[in-house]
């Protein structure tokens, strides 16, 4: 298949064309100008859009992914020769939810259909190219992150189709995964028919050990309930019994009841006869009340003439004090005023002041008149005399001014000290008068209220003259109060007590009982053997033991009927016992088809392997300018090379010599699978975008070798590749901008 043009309404592409040629055609394009919506596009034309793919996580579906920018219906045009004739190809889109469904094929020039080709939109591209799609994709469809390879189910069917007879319906995968999905479902792990009926038939084993043990517990449990039903009828008929035995002592207990009530209403009323004359119990507590207040008040009375007789004594103190003082009799206001025993104060007399100042102006005349010697000599010891008598009374001065501020302090401390002892005088003075009125007017009040209650006692009691006389005839009459009270309160509760046995003597409905209550009266007193307490809770315990037996009965027969009848239990384990035997052996016969199949795999990748293994080494040697030179695949497609003497596996490869070796496999699945006849094209998609410049080189002069015998589609965002080819004709160089159109 060689393909001529592609125009494209696809993604961001929009009536876009791409022009190819046979041989390599290098596309040069910067990142996100359309490659990889060109080689999607491809896909599409040749297999459709799978328009029931959803979006998941992290992944859109195509339909969405590649749904036109421009907002148009998606479609296409692929011109291409297939089979020896030239071909256009067309797709549409009319339901929204079918994108690419419209197809029509046409051979070019006549645009007549093609209808010896068989083509439509389900198998375009198989009988274009030969393969199914997931085959094309997993060989020649090579993309920069598709470059490592795995197992398929479609890859494995069409390798097996080269090895055997041709024929593409048979494939290990799937028929492993078939046989072992029969092996899950019959055991995996814990899982499966087998294990889950292991499990049944330990639950039925072990309900049938459940259901006979809960049978003979409920044998033992109705057993006991028999049991205690008897033993509670016998004390139901102990607590009848015991009604008329106490019905009978109650006629008694109302016979001595009335007789009770009788008498204590009889003694009540001879007390209220005696206390006619006696005050009421409101008045007497009255009365006792105030006597208890004149108690106190007799307190304060006596604790007010204490603090009076000390506010005198204090007092007294005060004005001893203040006689001590040598102010006494004074304010300290006019002891103040009082002046300071001082001798008279000294001075200098008038005629030293002049006799000084005469010599103080002597100098002045012996300088004028210069006397003699004698003169000068005389003078000066008169000075001398008056200056000394001048210092003298200086100094007898100061020690009368020393003297006059000693006497003057001493007199301020002596006038602060007597005026404390005055005000202390009369604070004493004013508290005594405070003490003496309040002691006065308690008194006065005590005494009034006194006579008020001696006065109203003697009404009716005149003997009484003091308060403890009045108190001690009160209290006796508080207590015939409460011996009235007690008679009257006795007297009524018997009353009501022969009331209560009158009634319940009237409420005696049950004929048969009066009877067996007259036969008990006339043949005297049967008191029960036991208290009716003790036979009321011997009664309450074991009606809780018959409902807790009971209810034991009736949880172990909804056990039994939830497990299920143990006939019924053991029928089914016997018929799990049948069904696991034979699950059983069907496992065993599944495994052993599946130990056949991993034979006959071996067998068919042992055939498959070292062809693919030759191939591909023959690429990675001239990749690798021969550095490497075997290459080995196992039965999962893992790939392996020989380096320094050993296979190592392509994880110990470098990331460059790793991505070589991927495209030598793919390179060389797509020799083994594609249908040379067909001649498929090859489309890498930045495939080399992770080579260096010598692997690039390396790579892009086989992949032109290999172009001379089948178009290679070469998807580049560098420039290296074009600029590689610069000056070779054979082989083709477009380039795209940025928005994806064409430059010619």
């Amino acid at each position: 298949m060689l393909i001529h043009r592609m125009t494209a309404s696809f993604g961001k592409l929009r009536d876009h064309t791409l022009e190819l040629k046979d041989g390599l055609n290098i596309i040069e394009a910067p990142n996100e100008s359309g490659k990889s919506t060109w080689c999607a596009f491809l896909l599409a034309m040749l297999y459709g859009v799978n328009s029931r793919e959803r979006d998941k996580a992290g992944f859109i579906a195509a339909k969405n992914r590649y749904a036109p920018w421009s907002g148009v219906p998606m479609s296409g045009r692929l011109d291409c020769n297939a089979m020896g004739r030239e071909i256009s190809i067309f797709r549409g889109t009319s339901h929204r939810d079918r994108p690419m469904s419209d197809f029509s094929a046409v051979f070019a020039g006549n645009e007549k259909n093609a209808p010896d080709l068989n083509l439509n939109s389900q198998n375009c591209g198989e009988v274009l190219l030969g393969v199914t799609r997931e085959v094309y994709e997993r060989s020649a469809f090579i993309k920069q992150s598709g470059l490592p390879i795995g197992q398929s189910a479609e890859l494995e069917r069409r390798i097996a189709a080269l090895i055997t007879a041709g024929e593409e319906d048979t494939s290990y995968i799937e028929a492993s995964e078939t046989l072992k999905r029969q092996l899950n479902r019959r055991k995996y792990n814990r899982s499966g028919q087998i294990p889950r009926l292991r499990d049944e038939l330990k639950t039925t084993s072990r309900q049938i050990d459940q259901a006979d043990n809960l049978e003979a517990r409920l044998a033992n449990a109705k057993e006991k309930l028999n049991s205690l039903e008897r033993r509670e009828a016998a004390l139901n008929q102990e607590l009848r019994s015991m009604d008329q035995w106490e019905a009978a002592q109650k006629r008694k207990n109302l016979a001595s009841a009335q007789n009770t009530a009788t008498e204590a209403e009889r003694y009540a009323a001879g007390l209220r006869r005696e206390m006619q004359d006696i005050p009421s119990l409101d008045t007497i507590a009255r009365l006792r009340g105030a006597i208890v207040n004149l108690r106190n008040a007799r307190g304060q009375v006596e604790r007010a003439e204490e603090d009076e007789e000390t506010a005198r004594q204090n007092f007294q103190q005060a004005e001893r004090n203040l006689k001590k003082s040598s102010f006494s009799g004074r304010t300290p206001r006019e002891a103040e005023k009082l002046p300071l025993d001082l001798p008279p104060k000294p001075e200098i007399p008038l005629f030293l002041k002049c006799y000084l100042g005469m010599c103080m102006a002597a100098p002045i005349s012996i300088m004028i008149f210069q006397p003699n010697k004698f003169i000068v000599a005389l003078y000066v010891i008169l000075t001398i005399l008056g200056s000394g008598a001048c210092w003298m009374i200086l100094q007898r001065e100061k020690s009368w001014n020393d003297l006059y501020n000693r006497r003057k302090e001493r007199r301020e401390t002596d006038l602060k000290q007597y005026a404390d002892l005055y005000h202390a005088m009369e604070h004493a003075r004013t508290e005594l008068t405070v003490k003496a009125s309040k002691s006065e007017a308690l008194r006065a009040a005590y005494l009034a209220n006194e006579k008020a209650v001696l006065k109203e006692v003697h009404a009716f009691a005149p003997e009484a003259h003091t308060l403890e006389k009045v108190d001690s005839i009160l209290r006796d009459y508080a207590l015939k109060w409460k011996e009235l009270s007690a008679a009257e309160t006795s007297a009524r509760e018997s009353g009501l007590r022969r009331d209560f046995l009158r009634e319940q003597e009237k409420n005696l409905e049950n004929q048969d009982l009066k009877s067996d209550l007259n036969a008990d009266l006339k043949s005297g007193d049967n008191p029960p053997e036991h208290g009716r307490e003790e036979t009321v809770q011997a009664l309450a315990a074991i009606r809780e033991d018959v409902y807790s037996v009971r209810s034991e009965v009736d949880r172990l027969t909804g056990q039994l009927r939830m497990i299920g009848d143990a006939v019924v239990l053991r029928s089914a384990a016997a018929h799990s016992r049948d069904e696991l035997d034979a699950l059983e052996q069907e496992y065993a016969a599944i495994q052993l088809a599946m130990n056949s199949l991993n034979r006959a795999n071996a067998v068919l990748h042992s055939r498959f392997s070292p062809a693919l293994g030759r191939r591909a080494a023959e690429i990675f040697r001239v990749l690798t300018n021969g550095r490497y030179q075997d290459v080995e695949l196992d039965r999962a497609l893992r790939i392996s090379t020989k380096a320094e003497g050993a296979y190592r596996d392509i994880g110990f490869l470098s990331e460059g010599a790793a991505d070589q070796l991927y495209l030598a496999v793919r390179l060389a699945i797509c020799d083994l699978v594609l249908p040379a006849s067909l001649t498929a094209p090859v489309i890498l998609d930045d495939a080399l975008a992770n080579f260096d410049d010598e692997r690039c080189a390396d790579a892009l002069r086989f992949l032109k070798r290999a172009a001379q015998n089948r178009q290679i589609l070469l998807f580049t965002c560098h420039s290296r590749e074009a600029e590689f080819f610069e000056r070779d004709p054979e082989i083709s160089v477009r380039r795209l901008t940025h928005d994806g159109n064409m430059i010619r």
